[in-house]
């Protein structure tokens, strides 16, 4: 997935969640759990994206009326009057519109029963267990209540190694949607949809819309834009690799945006729409913010994206690699992909002075000596970290007051490009292993898992990395150093992507 740099909150608890979801519920009858049960809330799915005009259902904010107790939810016209429509066709009119959260007793009980893996640290870790689960002829949900989860009819049997936990409740109320005004409350059915003629106010910026206020697979609501690719593109491009970016390195960035967004437009059809908005998918903002530079890279590069027979590949970045790029399966496991290799990525006589896999005692030495590197300029390039014990138990949250205190860290495991895929945590009481992205994921002060790591001593640890970001598939600090040194965007594409093709989307021969 996208792995810019940029801050990163910490997305709700999986426990608090559950708190969350036990209150959306109302009030809880006996579990009950029937094979007809559904696995959530039922959620229409978005529709299909269209080969010749490119919609994307993009939230724009997620679990809203999480409560009835919830903030409102304030919407602003950027001038001109707003226009809401809700399911029942009622329609309310005004530059600026209050919405509210009510309790809404449902006329027959709601039973949702599912058998639960997770939780896991990106989208790409629960769909190989999602895979793993479907080779069994299961059917499965991949959702995103606070943490990736995948879901399968209650009593379902775990893939091997794996143990699914089961929830099962019968809910009696829902959190509907009201219009607060000075007249009082109004109720309205969703979903709604929304014209905003001269743009919505949202997050900072302007979004031109249409938009719909839809209910999610939990219980809350979402703020949906409805999107046309090319536009959408405009909001991504200048926050995921820089407006000041060379041109080649933006119309790189254009290419690979656009190839992501339509392989994982899957990735929240469990609650209605297609992507997200933030880090869990690629960072959107408002398009009329972007540059000169950026329309001409979105427009030069109209409709064209990377494939592999004759589909969207997956089309990863990062902010930099550190002067080696991930496999796939360093990253997050599962099979290698062609095209996702790792490699020293530098000039021929840096890659000659670090073939892989690396030799063991090989990383330290491209730690210190790595500046001929593509991108060595980046500023997370090279870092360094101090971790103490209570950090680390800290981070690990319940299974970190389980160890006892922490007492050891150990890499156990490596892959070809010297990224940490195992890291040992023991403990007076026991130990725990963290894998892949479950590192960064656990200690976010880790800027990437291309480190060693040293007792500096009683309970402290220096970690000394390089990179910031899964590292796989393209560097953006190589692609930026790359364009300036004169060369284009097929050939950079062709350097991180070796085998694929850049074609229009009109192309795909079995269409999207």
């Amino acid at each position: 997935m996208p792995d810019s740099l940029r801050l990163r909150t910490k997305p709700l608890g999986h426990k608090r969640f559950a708190l969350v979801s036990l209150l959306l519920a109302g009030p809880l009858l006996a579990p009950a759990c029937r094979a007809a049960d559904p696995l959530a809330w039922p959620v229409p799915p978005p529709p299909p994206i269209s080969i010749d005009k490119p919609l994307l259902w993009v939230g724009l904010a997620a679990h809203l009326g999480s409560t009835p107790l919830a903030p409102p939810l304030v919407l602003e016209s950027a001038q001109g009057p707003l226009e809401l429509v809700d399911g029942r066709g009622k329609r309310l009119v005004g530059t600026s519109l209050k919405l509210g959260w009510r309790s809404e007793s449902l006329a027959v009980p709601l039973r949702i029963s599912r058998a639960v893996l997770g939780p896991f640290p990106s989208y790409e870790a629960a769909s190989l267990v999602a895979d793993r689960w479907r080779q069994q002829g299961v059917a499965v949900v991949i959702a995103h209540p606070a943490d990736w989860e995948v879901w399968a009819p209650p009593g379902t049997a775990a893939p091997a190694g794996l143990k699914a936990s089961q929830l099962s409740l019968r809910l009696l109320q829902r959190t509907g949607l009201e219009a607060l005004g000075p007249k009082g409350a109004v109720a309205l059915q969703g979903p709604l949809s929304l014209r905003a003629p001269a743009g919505l106010r949202w997050a900072g910026g302007v979004f031109k819309g249409p938009f719909r206020l839809q209910a999610d697979a939990y219980g809350s609501w979402t703020l949906v834009e409805v999107v046309p690719l090319e536009r959408y593109l405009l909001g991504v491009v200048p926050r995921e690799i820089g407006a000041g970016a060379p041109a080649a390195a933006l119309s790189v960035q254009a290419i690979l945006a656009r190839t992501w967004a339509l392989r994982n437009r899957q990735r929240f059809v469990a609650d209605g729409y297609h992507l997200c908005a933030d880090t869990q998918c690629q960072v959107y903002g408002d398009p009329g913010q972007a540059s000169a530079e950026v329309r001409r890279a979105v427009a030069a590069t109209n409709s064209q994206l990377l494939s592999w027979r004759d589909q969207p590949i997956h089309a990863v970045y990062h902010a930099s690699n550190g002067g080696v790029a991930a496999g796939f399966e360093e990253a997050w496991g599962g099979a290698p992909l062609p095209y996702l290799k790792p490699f020293a990525d530098g000039p021929a006589p840096f890659r000659q002075a670090f073939p892989l896999p690396l030799a063991k005692g090989a990383l330290p030495v491209l730690l210190r000596q790595g500046q001929a590197a593509y991108g060595a300029d980046h500023p997370v390039f090279r870092w360094q970290r101090q971790l103490t014990a209570a950090q680390v138990g800290q981070a690990l949250g319940p299974g970190g007051e389980a160890l006892g205190g922490v007492r050891r860290l150990v890499v156990l495991e490596r892959g070809a490009s010297g990224r940490v895929l195992a890291l040992g945590i023991q403990g007076g009481k026991g130990s725990l292993v963290l894998r892949r992205d479950g590192i960064r994921r656990a200690l976010r002060q880790l800027p990437s898992t291309l480190f060693d790591v040293a007792a500096a001593g009683p309970g402290l640890w220096t970690v000394v990395g390089g990179g910031f970001g899964h590292g796989a598939g393209l560097s953006q600090a190589g692609a930026i150093d790359l364009a300036r040194r004169g060369w284009n965007v097929a050939r950079i594409l062709d350097h991180y992507y070796p085998g694929t093709a850049l074609v229009s989307i009109e192309s795909l021969k079995q269409g999207l």
